[in-house]
């Protein structure tokens, strides 16, 4: 069954491993080397110590030569909105790498597959295991292809709920608030659910782990719906024009 498991994400990232413990130590959460009385050296963490640093580089240099025109503060804060742990828990929701976590009975229980830290950090010692199985060169195309891509909506996602306030600032049609729906789960396992409201009407609904991330989520789908609007009303006027 695991190696099944392993076999599924090899396909979903288009690199198969020469050595396959890289791949499995990847995958493996420090709660379950704790609870199998495994060596420290078998849970992920060094991994993701260097898949971290292989990250800002690759990162970097790519944000370097693609936008030749921003200054330094200008890139720094786009790598920041690419690298940061939402951000790339969403990366590792698209290749369900949570699923082929090797959890602990504790850190399962609690939802850990769908915690935002426990994703992206093993979506970084990913990284670090194909940059010493495959080289640079490999892991540079598991970032390109995974990580900075749709670059534009990842900054809009990581300023959203600055973005959505000046957004609604220039309306002037209300004041943009953040509403609690919904609060589920034990308190070591909330969810929450948040809607972010124009005045009284509700322009995006999110849903995270914290009312931060939810709120975050929230402003995201209000800034994608209130852009659609402006768009929708610009081709209506051109139309009138014509």
């Amino acid at each position: 069954m695991r190696e099944r498991h392993l076999r599924e994400l090899e396909e979903t990232i288009g690199y198969v491993f020469q050595n396959r413990s890289l791949l499995k130590q990847a995958l493996t959460h420090s709660s379950y080397a704790n609870e199998h009385k495994a060596d420290y050296s078998h849970c992920n963490e060094r991994l993701e110590f260097l898949g971290d640093a292989v990250l800002e580089l690759v990162s970097s240099d790519f944000l370097f030569h693609k936008y030749t025109d921003l200054p330094e503060g200008e890139l720094t804060k786009t790598r920041a909105s690419i690298v940061c742990e939402p951000t790339l828990a969403l990366c590792a929701a698209d290749i369900r790498l949570g699923d082929h976590l090797y959890l602990g009975k504790g850190e399962e229980a609690t939802g850990g597959r769908l915690r935002n830290s426990v994703v992206s950090d093993a979506f970084e010692a990913l990284i670090g295991a194909v940059y010493l199985d495959g080289g640079i060169a490999n892991a540079r195309e598991l970032i390109e292809r995974f990580i900075l891509n749709d670059i534009e909506h990842k900054k809009l996602f990581y300023d959203s709920k600055t973005i959505l306030q000046e957004m609604v600032q220039s309306r002037q049609d209300g004041a943009l608030s953040y509403e609690l729906l919904k609060e589920e789960g034990p308190d070591h396992d909330k969810r929450f659910t948040v809607c972010a409201r124009m005045g009284d009407r509700e322009i995006g609904r999110g849903e995270g782990r914290t009312k931060k991330a939810a709120e975050q989520m929230a402003a995201y789908r209000g800034i994608l719906l209130l852009r659609e609007e402006e768009a929708q009303g610009q081709g209506t006027a051109g139309d009138t024009c014509i």
